[in-house]
C-alpha cells in the first residue's frame, strides 16, 4: 500500500491492521459464529447444532468458515471417540479476546436499529 504524504503517521499501519482484522473476521458469518460459541460456551456444540442454529446458513459455508476460524486459532475442534464420532466446536481462548468487539458491534446494530425506527 503506498502512502499518501497527508497521512498521519500512524494511519497506514492502522489500515493495514483494520484490514487483517476484516479479512479473518469479515463476511456474513464469521461474527455470528463466534458470537454463538461465546454465549453457548458450556454447550455442546456440534456442526448439525450450529447449522440448525444460526439460521440461513449452508453446510457449505459452515464448514468454510469453521475451518478458516480454526486456522486463525479462534475455535477449537474437538473430535470425539463416539459412535457415530461426535465433533465439537468451543470459542478458544484467543477467540474470547474477539468478546469486547463483538458486544460493541451488537450495541452500535441495537442503536442503529432505533435510529431508523425513529
Amino acid at each position: 500500500m503506498k502512502k499518501i504524504k497527508s497521512d498521519p503517521p500512524d494511519c497506514t499501519p492502522n489500515l493495514l491492521a483494520m484490514r487483517d482484522t476484516l479479512e479473518i473476521l469479515g463476511g456474513k458469518w464469521k461474527l455470528l459464529i463466534l458470537h454463538y460459541l461465546t454465549a453457548r460456551e458450556d454447550s455442546l456444540n456440534t456442526f448439525n447444532k450450529i447449522e440448525k442454529d444460526i439460521e440461513g446458513i449452508s453446510a457449505k459455508v459452515l464448514s468454510k468458515e469453521l475451518k478458516d476460524l480454526e486456522a486463525h486459532l479462534l475455535i477449537t475442534r474437538t473430535v470425539q471417540k463416539t459412535k457415530p464420532v461426535t465433533v465439537q466446536y468451543s470459542i478458544s481462548e484467543y477467540g474470547k479476546t474477539t468478546e469486547k468487539v463483538i458486544k460493541t458491534l451488537v450495541e452500535w446494530g441495537k442503536n442503529h436499529r432505533t435510529q431508523l425506527i425513529d
